[in-house]
Protein backbone atom coordinates (compact mmCIF):
# COMPACT_ATOMS: atom_id res chain seq x y z
CA UNK A 1 0.00 0.00 0.00
CA UNK A 2 0.84 3.23 -0.61
CA UNK A 3 -0.26 6.26 1.12
CA UNK A 4 -0.19 10.53 1.04
CA UNK A 5 -2.35 12.01 2.92
CA UNK A 6 -5.90 11.51 1.96
CA UNK A 7 -5.00 9.08 -1.03
CA UNK A 8 -4.39 5.18 -0.66
CA UNK A 9 -3.20 3.53 -3.73
CA UNK A 10 -3.79 -0.50 -3.52
CA UNK A 11 -3.12 -3.63 -5.16
CA UNK A 12 -6.55 -4.44 -7.64
CA UNK A 13 -8.68 -6.85 -5.81
CA UNK A 14 -11.47 -8.86 -7.98
CA UNK A 15 -14.29 -7.21 -6.19
CA UNK A 16 -12.80 -4.11 -7.99
CA UNK A 17 -14.13 -4.73 -11.07
CA UNK A 18 -17.52 -2.88 -10.79
CA UNK A 19 -15.51 0.23 -10.11
CA UNK A 20 -13.59 -0.20 -13.23
CA UNK A 21 -16.54 -1.07 -15.72
CA UNK A 22 -18.19 2.38 -14.04
CA UNK A 23 -15.66 4.04 -14.94
CA UNK A 24 -14.39 2.79 -18.11
CA UNK A 25 -18.29 3.43 -19.58
CA UNK A 26 -18.04 7.13 -18.71
CA UNK A 27 -17.75 8.97 -21.92
CA UNK A 28 -16.07 11.54 -19.97
CA UNK A 29 -13.41 9.24 -18.97
CA UNK A 30 -13.28 7.24 -22.11
CA UNK A 31 -12.41 10.51 -23.68
CA UNK A 32 -9.07 10.50 -21.97
CA UNK A 33 -8.46 6.68 -21.38
CA UNK A 34 -8.79 4.10 -23.93
CA UNK A 35 -11.21 6.19 -26.18
CA UNK A 36 -14.85 6.93 -26.11
CA UNK A 37 -15.29 4.12 -28.94
CA UNK A 38 -14.33 1.46 -26.68
CA UNK A 39 -16.42 1.23 -23.12
CA UNK A 40 -15.64 -1.66 -21.08
CA UNK A 41 -18.02 -4.29 -19.85
CA UNK A 42 -16.97 -6.69 -17.29
CA UNK A 43 -15.29 -9.20 -19.78
CA UNK A 44 -13.17 -6.33 -21.17
CA UNK A 45 -12.16 -5.15 -17.64
CA UNK A 46 -11.25 -9.08 -16.69
CA UNK A 47 -9.16 -9.17 -20.23
CA UNK A 48 -7.48 -6.21 -19.53
CA UNK A 49 -6.83 -5.28 -16.12
CA UNK A 50 -6.79 -8.54 -14.14
CA UNK A 51 -4.63 -10.99 -16.29
CA UNK A 52 -0.70 -9.52 -17.11
CA UNK A 53 1.67 -10.62 -14.62
CA UNK A 54 3.87 -8.18 -15.75
CA UNK A 55 1.97 -4.67 -14.97
CA UNK A 56 1.01 -4.47 -11.03
CA UNK A 57 -2.69 -2.87 -11.26
CA UNK A 58 -3.91 -0.66 -8.70
CA UNK A 59 -6.90 0.96 -7.31
CA UNK A 60 -6.74 4.68 -6.31
CA UNK A 61 -8.92 5.68 -2.99
CA UNK A 62 -9.18 9.17 -1.83
CA UNK A 63 -10.70 9.69 1.92
CA UNK A 64 -11.36 5.76 1.35
CA UNK A 65 -13.61 6.94 -1.53
CA UNK A 66 -12.62 4.43 -5.10
CA UNK A 67 -11.85 6.80 -7.62
CA UNK A 68 -9.36 5.59 -9.74
CA UNK A 69 -6.86 3.13 -11.33
CA UNK A 70 -2.90 3.62 -11.67
CA UNK A 71 -0.85 0.58 -12.95
CA UNK A 72 3.07 0.30 -12.87
CA UNK A 73 5.59 -2.19 -14.96
CA UNK A 74 8.96 -2.56 -15.66
CA UNK A 75 9.65 -1.63 -19.45
CA UNK A 76 10.30 -5.18 -21.45
CA UNK A 77 13.16 -4.91 -24.15
CA UNK A 78 11.45 -4.40 -26.64
CA UNK A 79 9.78 -1.08 -25.47
CA UNK A 80 13.12 -0.49 -24.09
CA UNK A 81 14.66 -0.26 -27.72
CA UNK A 82 11.68 1.28 -29.10
CA UNK A 83 11.95 4.51 -26.42
CA UNK A 84 15.92 4.56 -27.33
CA UNK A 85 17.18 2.94 -24.06
CA UNK A 86 18.52 -0.53 -25.33
CA UNK A 87 19.58 -2.66 -22.48
CA UNK A 88 19.32 -0.09 -19.78
CA UNK A 89 18.24 -2.12 -16.12
CA UNK A 90 15.08 -0.81 -14.07
CA UNK A 91 13.29 1.28 -16.08
CA UNK A 92 9.37 1.66 -15.54
CA UNK A 93 6.48 2.77 -16.80
CA UNK A 94 3.12 3.82 -15.47
CA UNK A 95 -0.41 4.81 -16.40
CA UNK A 96 -3.02 6.10 -14.57
CA UNK A 97 -6.89 7.75 -14.63
CA UNK A 98 -8.60 9.27 -12.13
CA UNK A 99 -12.43 7.83 -12.62
CA UNK A 100 -14.23 10.03 -10.95
CA UNK A 101 -14.88 13.12 -12.54
CA UNK A 102 -15.90 15.22 -9.39
CA UNK A 103 -12.90 14.24 -8.61
CA UNK A 104 -10.67 16.11 -11.45
CA UNK A 105 -9.22 19.24 -11.23
CA UNK A 106 -8.27 19.16 -7.72
CA UNK A 107 -4.49 18.36 -7.36
CA UNK A 108 -5.08 14.75 -6.87
CA UNK A 109 -3.45 13.70 -9.64
CA UNK A 110 -0.57 15.02 -9.02
CA UNK A 111 -0.30 14.03 -5.65
CA UNK A 112 -1.04 10.64 -6.89
CA UNK A 113 2.07 10.44 -9.70
CA UNK A 114 4.17 11.98 -6.74
CA UNK A 115 3.66 9.24 -4.48
CA UNK A 116 3.82 6.96 -6.84
CA UNK A 117 7.30 8.36 -7.88
CA UNK A 118 8.27 8.33 -4.55
CA UNK A 119 7.31 4.55 -3.98
CA UNK A 120 9.11 3.30 -7.52
CA UNK A 121 12.29 5.34 -6.64
CA UNK A 122 12.66 4.36 -2.91
CA UNK A 123 10.53 0.90 -3.03
CA UNK A 124 11.61 -0.37 -6.60
CA UNK A 125 14.68 1.46 -6.55
CA UNK A 126 14.18 2.78 -10.73
CA UNK A 127 16.27 4.66 -13.09
CA UNK A 128 13.51 6.05 -14.67
CA UNK A 129 9.91 6.34 -14.80
CA UNK A 130 8.19 6.88 -18.30
CA UNK A 131 4.76 7.83 -19.93
CA UNK A 132 3.60 8.20 -23.12
CA UNK A 133 0.53 10.56 -23.19
CA UNK A 134 -0.86 11.57 -26.16
CA UNK A 135 0.21 14.82 -27.33
CA UNK A 136 -3.18 17.02 -27.06
CA UNK A 137 -3.81 16.46 -23.66
CA UNK A 138 -2.82 19.59 -22.07
CA UNK A 139 -4.14 18.72 -18.78
CA UNK A 140 -1.96 15.01 -18.14
CA UNK A 141 1.10 16.60 -19.97
CA UNK A 142 0.77 20.15 -17.36
CA UNK A 143 0.49 17.09 -14.39
CA UNK A 144 3.39 14.90 -15.30
CA UNK A 145 6.04 18.52 -15.68
CA UNK A 146 4.86 19.60 -12.63
CA UNK A 147 5.94 16.23 -10.83
CA UNK A 148 9.50 16.60 -12.70
CA UNK A 149 8.73 14.03 -16.03
CA UNK A 150 10.31 16.11 -18.82
CA UNK A 151 9.25 15.43 -22.80
CA UNK A 152 12.08 13.89 -24.11
CA UNK A 153 10.68 12.87 -27.95
CA UNK A 154 7.72 12.49 -30.04
CA UNK A 155 6.13 9.30 -30.77
CA UNK A 156 3.75 10.23 -34.62
CA UNK A 157 0.87 7.86 -34.59
CA UNK A 158 1.73 5.77 -31.71
CA UNK A 159 -1.42 5.05 -29.80
CA UNK A 160 -5.07 4.17 -31.22
CA UNK A 161 -7.56 6.02 -30.21
CA UNK A 162 -10.97 7.21 -31.25
CA UNK A 163 -10.69 5.74 -34.91
CA UNK A 164 -7.39 7.01 -35.50
CA UNK A 165 -3.67 6.41 -34.45
CA UNK A 166 -2.04 9.44 -31.94
CA UNK A 167 0.85 11.36 -31.17
CA UNK A 168 2.16 10.68 -27.92
CA UNK A 169 4.76 12.22 -25.66
CA UNK A 170 7.58 10.08 -24.80
CA UNK A 171 8.28 11.85 -21.02
CA UNK A 172 10.84 10.71 -18.76
CA UNK A 173 11.58 10.83 -14.37
CA UNK A 174 14.79 10.37 -13.64
CA UNK A 175 14.90 10.32 -9.24
CA UNK A 176 18.15 12.78 -9.46
CA UNK A 177 16.89 15.29 -11.25
CA UNK A 178 13.07 14.70 -10.87
CA UNK A 179 11.44 17.10 -8.62
CA UNK A 180 11.72 16.71 -4.64
CA UNK A 181 8.50 14.74 -3.85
Amino acid sequence: MIQARELLIRELRPEDATYLVKWLSDERVLQYYEGRDRPHDDALVQKHFYHDDAITPCLILYGAKPIGYVQYYALDSDYKTKYGYGEAANIYGMDQFIGEPDYWNRGIGTLLVQAMLEFLANVIGVQKVVMDPQAWNERALRCYEKCGFVKVKKLPQHEWHEGSMRDCWLMEWNPSTGTQL
